[in-house]
């Protein structure tokens, strides 16, 4: 009897570590950061002959070629680093130089964070445009918008990804100003700019799509004929469940995604993998995510269905233009989702595959060969037959 206490004993501890180990899983995966990563250590600023330089820890991310912004001091700095000017193997090292510091004390950081955004606002980049703000639930959500010229009636929206910022389209602007269409570069609830939802938590998708449809309905009450939607990573399948879902379909002329979420329940296996959490406790994870009874561990107001979150296996849904830019080392959302969309639909669905780019990071890497790549799927958009209206017909 003691044998057998001691073993049901033992099996409640094991089965408590599990449900714990996967619910903190689940919830970290719906849970915006309360505080910033700081996990690049900023080693030394040295003045130059053209300004300064800064030196890091080398690794995959700091030795990356292309342009990139360091967030320091918990993001209350942003400045801009150029390419890797020196990378010493012997004490793993890399110095880039910066370019400009946007705000903040780079001389008294110790801790940041590197990002693809590299702007910091529209201003940055010489450009004129309007602070705005949509109505989207519990409040108003800000916006940049950026007009267009010669086709100013075609406005792209430009959705962020997960722990982003509507400064994550800031990048395509230059490629948006040569098409001659306007932007609007939204926020939408949880992401530190617009209202929180009722609940605190990312709906990966599922909850936020109508606060981009108030952004279409915001653009055609301000002269836009069409959009064409922009995502990035998590803002990818925020775009994907507008097209899906939208009441002004019709007017969605294409979608362009950059590292986007095909497909959560590949990202989060991928992710359990990648932080060495056993496969059945990822499963149990995605489990709590999707059922009614999770929703005291994930804190979620409601559960999530994955499967509408599945466009491999809801690749015929897929009815618009879609461009996908997508790189091959990507690691923290694998370009394999992306492959099979592009191989079961390829009416649709473009693939334009990158090296050595990491998540969203395609521009950085290679921002002739992003900006190619989507003012020609642009123009073909803009070149196509339309109905006599303007609007694109999906019906």
């Amino acid at each position: 009897m003691l044998g057998v206490g001691i073993g049901a004993a033992a099996g409640s501890l094991f089965a408590g570590s599990v449900s714990g180990l996967a619910g903190y899983f689940a919830r970290r995966v719906v849970t915006p950061d309360a505080v910033p990563d700081q996990s690049l250590e900023i080693l030394a600023l040295v003045p130059t002959a053209e300004g300064r330089d800064v030196i890091l820890p080398a690794n995959k991310d700091s030795t990356a070629p292309g342009s990139y912004s360091l967030l320091f001091s918990a993001d209350t700095g942003h400045a801009r680093l150029g390419e890797p000017k020196g990378y010493r193997p012997g004490d793993g090292t890399v110095t880039r130089a910066v370019e400009k510091v946007y705000f903040g004390d780079l001389s008294t950081a110790v801790r940041g964070r590197l990002s693809g955004i590299v702007y910091d606002s529209p201003e940055d980049l010489g450009l004129a445009y309007n602070e705005v703000e949509i109505p989207i639930l519990g409040g108003m959500a800000p916006a940049w918008h950026v007009p267009g010229a010669a086709n100013a009636e075609i406005w792209a929206i430009c959705v962020h990804g997960r722990g982003a910022t509507r400064k994550e389209g800031l990048r395509a602007l230059p490629t948006f100003q040569r098409l001659g269409i306007s932007a609007l570069l939204v926020s939408y609830r949880n992401d530190g700019v617009a209202p929180a939802a009722v609940d605190g938590r990312y709906g990966l998708g599922a909850t936020e799509w109508p606060d981009i449809e108030a952004a279409i309905e915001y653009a055609l009450g301000h002269g836009a004929r069409e959009v064409l939607l922009f995502g990035w990573s998590m803002g990818g399948a925020i775009v994907l469940q507008v097209a899906d879902k939208s009441s002004y379909a019709r007017k969605i002329g294409a979608l362009v995604l950059d590292g986007p979420v095909i497909n959560w329940i590949d990202v989060l296996s991928h992710q359990a993998k990648r932080n060495r959490i056993p496969e059945a406790v990822g499963h149990f994870g995605q489990w709590l995510l999707g059922n009614k009874a999770g929703r005291w561990m994930t804190g979620l107001a409601a559960p999530l269905d994955l499967k509408i979150l599945n466009w491999v296996e809801r690749h015929d849904q897929l009815r618009f233009p879609t461009l996908i830019l997508h790189s091959e080392d990507d690691d923290f959302v694998p370009i394999g989702p992306s492959e099979q969309l592009a191989a079961l639909n390829p009416q649709m669905v473009s693939l334009a595959r990158f090296i050595r780019a990491g998540h969203t990071r395609e521009w950085n890497v290679d921002p002739q060969r992003w900006e190619a790549e989507t003012e020609a799927f642009v123009n073909t958009v803009l070149n196509a037959p339309r109905p006599g209206d303007g609007a694109v017909d999906r019906s």
